[in-house]
């Protein structure tokens, strides 16, 4: 049964005359005659008790009676709620975060989109950029804020919306004797360092589930360096910048990531030539022709706003 049908018996009854409910339902009385008697054949049993005084509702009917107006109330109750969720007066946004990314876009987007949105529910999964994927692909996440892979064609049915780039750095001890070979150029916000000076160092690396560890490994690649010397394996990029400071191994990390003012552990800070490609890219994802609601697409214009140019 449909609601068309649904609404039929109901006009029906209330109008107690087929004329009448034609009239009102804005069609011919003999289709909608011929409508009654199709529900009739398809329940197995006369609704309507047909007199010359009108028509009344069998038992029968009154039971299709009482279902067809719950039926048909909760159809009018989902069509005010799609409305609400359209007008964003209510909704619910599952969004994926990697930890750090979360510290550098919520705090400035939340409280925006609470602002304009007060009755949308927001959830938030703190995870690696791996595991965003996989909740991405099961559909557990509308989106993610994250960066994306060294290769983003690995991931065919993700897309992955770039917002802004930020370039790897060179992390190592202040003293450290290849501070000498380091060039200052226009351009760059540290003095230069070619990657290949490094295949004799020994780095300190993050696990390779994780992403900077994978950016790190492509852009040491083009530098002839598959496999480096590695001096010791974290999670935390922060430790391993403090560890780089004091002369335990030299390491990359995005210029974002990089730690400034930690005294005297503070590592010193080179930059790499544009030709090893050694930057992330920061992006939305999403399951390519997902749907978004407009409230994901809200809280996404507003992330886009915080990294365009201009913005503070």
């Amino acid at each position: 049964m449909t609601s068309r049908e649904l609404l039929y018996v109901k006009t029906v009854a209330d109008e107690r005359s087929i004329s009448k409910a034609a009239r009102k339902l804005f069609m011919a009385q003999p289709s909608l005659s011929q409508s009654i008697q199709r529900i009739e054949e398809s329940v197995g049993t006369p609704l309507f008790n047909r007199a010359s005084s009108g028509l009344t509702l069998t038992y029968a009917g009154e039971r299709y009676y009482h279902m067809a107006v719950q039926v048909l109330k909760i159809y009018e109750n989902f069509e005010l709620e799609i409305s609400d969720i359209n007008n964003l007066k209510t909704g619910r946004i599952h969004l994926g975060v990697t930890n750090h990314l979360g510290a550098l876009t919520l705090s400035d987007v939340l409280p925006r989109f609470r602002q304009l949105c007060p009755f949308v529910e927001i959830f938030v999964s703190e995870e690696n950029s791996a595991r965003l994927e996989r909740m991405l692909l099961s559909g557990e996440l509308d989106f993610a804020i994250m960066h994306t892979p060294p290769e983003p064609s690995a991931q065919p049915l993700i897309y992955y919306d770039v917002m802004d780039r930020d370039p790897f750095i060179i992390a190592m001890a202040p003293d450290h004797p290849l501070m000498k070979k380091a060039v200052k150029k226009d351009g760059y916000p540290y003095p230069v360092l070619d990657l290949r000076h490094l295949k004799k160092e020994r780095f300190l690396m993050l696990h390779k589930e994780q992403r900077i560890r994978q950016i790190t490994d492509e852009v040491l690649a083009k530098a002839e360096i598959p496999n480096p010397d590695v001096a010791l394996t974290l999670r935390n990029f922060e430790t391993a910048q403090l560890l780089a400071a004091q002369g335990m191994g030299v390491m990359l990390v995005p210029a974002q990531y990089s730690l400034i003012g930690t005294g005297n552990h503070e590592p010193a800070r080179l930059s790499i030539p544009e030709s090893y490609g050694a930057f992330w890219d920061l992006c939305t994802a999403s399951l390519k022709n997902s749907f978004l609601s407009k409230a994901d697409q809200l809280f996404i214009r507003l992330l886009k706003e915080q990294f365009s140019p201009g913005s503070v």
